[in-house]
């Protein structure tokens, strides 16, 4: 892990990005406040993957109910 005062991480902030990356980064304050700076990881996901569920209906339970929403409009 990386340790670097406020100052530092002003100077050097894409330097301490690319660090981030690979390793946590902690930035110190005078106040005596610490951050941590570490990178999200970078897996994708498409907003249509979605898990699926358990349920006792059939796909002719949800044809039959697919039918009826049609036949009311």
């Amino acid at each position: 892990m990386k340790v670097v005062t406020y100052s530092e991480a002003r100077r050097h902030l894409a330097e301490l990005l690319v660090n981030a990356q690979t390793e946590e980064v902690e930035i110190h304050r005078k106040d005596g406040a610490v951050f941590s700076l570490k990178a999200k990881s970078e897996k994708y996901s498409s907003p249509f993957d979605v898990s699926g569920i358990k349920t006792k209906a059939t796909t002719d339970d949800i044809l039959e109910a697919l039918r009826e929403s049609r036949s009311r409009g």
